[in-house]
């Protein structure tokens, strides 16, 4: 991974965006941009130099960890240690810096705009490193197969938990064991085991809730390796085959190898959002699909593209995304599958393909 070149690309968005410097707190963003992987940080870009800050509680780490900018290690607060360094490195007229306004609190921005008061304007900048982190390099694609890999290989462990009687929580703890054996360094979110009514629930978190039959059951999991995430959806059906349970699992497996088929450069992420609405619509399910299609991943599960109605985001050759349109009866049950898509210089290819019949256990 080049760290000189992300930030030689952050100093020519600096340029256009009429800013003399930045301040990256984002954590994610941090990591992207220098190496650092600790829990504390700031990373100041300027036209001319980077300057990363930390504490002493990472000094071996972030010497070890931060490539092409200088280590600032201090006792201070954090922005208390930055504004300083800025205040005594200013020259000249009145700076215009930077700050990522989605991640920094009204307070804390206003607290550092009173340290900086004089020497720095503070403003909000668009969110001018997550843009290029939608761009996946070389390294990055192949830590992102490696984590869908590992992810994938879960769905076996879920599937042999999986039983009546059985609670979300086992599940889970089947597929978190598995995950840490397998070396993940950390799941990707809270894992989601949602079994009979609570399979409505897109976001249903493992709980003390014991599988029922019959019901759908829905697995949805993700592993961060090297730093990076995976996420996937299976959903499974428990107890005796239902005719109407298959009908409407095959329409949202419809909806996704429509919008799967949908994806390549140049298409928009609402065209390929709706792609998948037209299927549910012409099954009259499209009402019960209450999300968006899908999402990027990366250092963070969930990042840019959003993939959804009205999003005009391009596609381009580098991008991962997710596809996992759903179903959602309230009161019976829900169906989502999901998988992680890489955009090609030709179209687009599925990350770890895998069966996924409708199955019932």
């Amino acid at each position: 991974m080049s760290f000189a070149a992300r930030q030689k690309q952050l100093r020519n968005a600096l340029a256009e965006s009429r800013l003399d410097a930045i301040l990256i707190t984002h954590l994610p963003n941090i990591r992207y941009l220098c190496g650092f992987t600790g829990s504390s940080g700031a990373l100041w870009v300027s036209s001319s130099s980077a300057v990363f800050f930390s504490d002493s509680r990472y000094t071996e780490q972030a010497r070890a960890e931060v490539q092409g900018a200088k280590v600032v290690i201090h006792r201070k607060a954090l922005l208390s240690a930055v504004a300083e360094w800025a205040l005594r490195k200013h020259r000249g007229s009145r700076q215009v810096l930077g700050v990522e306004g989605e991640h920094l609190s009204m307070a804390v921005a206003q607290n550092l705009a009173k340290l900086l008061a004089g020497k720095y304007r503070l403003r909000a900048c668009p969110p001018l490193v997550e843009r290029a982190r939608m761009i996946k390099d070389v390294d990055e694609i192949r830590a992102i197969r490696e984590a869908v890999d590992l992810g994938a290989a879960l769905f076996d462990e879920a599937l042999g938990a999986i039983r009546p009687g059985a609670t979300e929580l086992e599940v889970a703890a089947a597929v978190e064991l598995a995950a840490r054996r397998g070396g993940a360094e950390a799941m990707s979110f809270e894992t989601i085991v949602a079994a009979g009514r609570r399979s409505a629930l897109p976001h249903g978190r493992a709980s003390e809730a014991r599988i029922g039959a019959p019901g759908f059951v829905v697995c949805d999991f993700g592993v961060i390796l090297h730093g990076y995430c995976s996420d996937r959806t299976r959903t499974v059906w428990v107890g005796r085959e239902s005719s109407e349970a298959r009908k409407t699992y095959e329409a949202v497996l419809e909806a996704q190898a429509a919008a799967i088929s949908a994806v390549r450069p140049g298409a928009t992420a609402s065209e390929v959002d709706g792609a998948a609405r037209k299927v549910l619509k012409k099954r009259k399910l499209a009402q019960y699909f209450t999300h968006s299609t899908g999402h990027g991943v990366g250092l963070e599960v969930h990042e840019a593209p959003r993939i959804a109605s009205g999003m005009k985001e391009v596609l381009r050759p580098g991008m991962v995304i997710t596809i996992e349109p759903g179903v959602y009866l309230s009161g019976k049950w829900g169906i989502r599958i999901e998988d992680m898509i890489l955009v090609t210089e030709k179209g687009c290819e599925v990350l770890k393909p895998g069966a996924k019949e409708f199955i019932a256990v």
